[in-house]
């Protein structure tokens, strides 16, 4: 698994980069195998203004599905690269389960509908 990361509006240090793979290795591992690339795009978007301004976005390129865009903006970058990049573990894991639900065999599909069976239960005895 590929990671490319890009900062714009401040330098990229040791310390962002190191905490950004560790954090993208803990969440995407157990995905490894259906992850080909993830760019991470981090900015400050008020420069010194300061606020609430420090956006992290991850792009997940999926090796059999459209890529997942996850994007978070919080005060401080750490949080909103650790939110972003956990936003972006559930989305894969939500979108692959929809491609594994979506695709029922031929034969299932073709099955038809069978009754819904209600039961009746008895009326509640009223205790006076």
């Amino acid at each position: 698994m590929r990671i490319d990361i890009h900062a714009s509006g401040f330098a990229l240090t040791d310390s962002i980069e190191t905490h950004l793979q560790r954090r993208i290795a803990f969440a995407l591992d157990r995905l490894r195998g259906r992850i080909r690339c993830v760019s991470v795009k981090l900015s400050d978007i008020n420069g010194s203004r300061g606020g609430i301004d420090k956006r992290s976005q991850l792009q997940v390129q999926l090796t059999d599905a459209s890529d997942v865009v996850v994007a978070d903006v919080q005060r401080d970058l750490y949080v909103a690269m650790t939110r972003a990049v956990d936003r972006a573990a559930a989305a894969i894991v939500r979108r692959l389960g929809r491609l594994r639900g979506a695709q029922p065999s031929i034969a299932l599909a073709r099955l038809p509908e069978r009754p819904i069976l209600r039961l009746r239960r008895p009326a509640a005895e009223h205790i006076t």
